[in-house]
């Protein structure tokens, strides 16, 4: 099971995140395009810490929402999210490009995820963009994967993908808590954010079994591809630090038992 952490969303005068000290601990950095977060210049500082740390890098688009930090939903038709995650996607592989990285993947960011998850015609439009995209770039490169949740709707997700020639990668989320059917239950409700033991506890059993309990106590038997943490302060880094550790151990387990 690979790390993946959201990157590279400082921009101008504003720093965000501790990026180096996070990329040292994980396999895929989902990258900033500039939209929600994100300048030129800070993409290409992130993009060389990828290169240095030998990490997957992914594009990391979001509704044009600099202000918002691209939290806010936007009412976006299917040609306006085609075209804006074209234009993101293509920056931030451009970018890569000039320093020899090849671009594997796209994760949306923030409210664009959450309704891609939640409304089916926006995941259609993001799955839509990908598929284009990937095809566009020819056969000399891999084709781009589309990062989404893993949920008990992943099955869906999958059919809905294989017919756009799309691949997927599963996620779930270390330190926040799950409704029953599989999503994630709002920051506003109590046990929403786990605290650090009890995230430690649910990396463990999903390494190990695959499964999260559900706030209510039901089991969610989950495909996942990755785990994303995060990075912003120093607690978010040693949480990375263990995670690392412990997901390693969990597997080397598995493979010597």
């Amino acid at each position: 099971m690979m790390l993946n952490c959201d990157l590279g969303e400082s921009f101008g005068s504003w720093t965000i995140g501790q990026d180096a000290k996070a990329m040292a601990n994980i396999d895929q950095a989902n990258i900033a395009c500039g939209f929600h977060a994100g300048d030129p210049l800070v993409i290409q500082k992130t993009l060389g810490l990828a290169k240095s740390n030998g990490v997957i890098v992914g594009a990391h688009p979001g509704y044009p929402d600099l202000v918002g930090f691209g939290r806010r939903s936007m009412q976006c038709s299917t040609q306006e999210i085609v075209a804006f995650m074209h234009y993101q996607i293509a920056a931030l592989e451009g970018m890569a490009m000039c320093q020899g990285l090849v671009l594997a993947y796209v994760k949306p960011h923030g409210a664009l995820y959450n309704d891609m998850m939640a409304k089916p015609t926006v995941r259609h439009a993001i799955m839509t963009a990908v598929s284009t995209y990937s095809q566009a770039r020819g056969t000399t490169k891999p084709p781009l994967k589309l990062m989404l949740q893993a949920s008990t709707n992943a099955e869906q997700h999958q059919n809905e993908a294989k017919e756009l020639n799309l691949e997927l990668y599963f996620e779930a989320f270390a330190d926040r808590g799950y409704e029953d059917d599989g999503s994630l239950m709002a920051r506003s409700k109590e046990g929403a954010v786990l605290n650090h033991d009890a995230m430690l506890q649910q990396v463990s059993a999903l390494v190990s079994t695959g499964i999260i309990t559900s706030a209510n106590g039901r089991p969610l038997k989950l495909k996942v591809d990755s785990l994303c943490v995060h990075g912003d302060n120093d607690a978010g880094i040693a949480a990375i630090t263990q995670i690392r550790q412990l997901v390693n151990s969990t597997l080397q387990s598995g493979i010597n038992a």
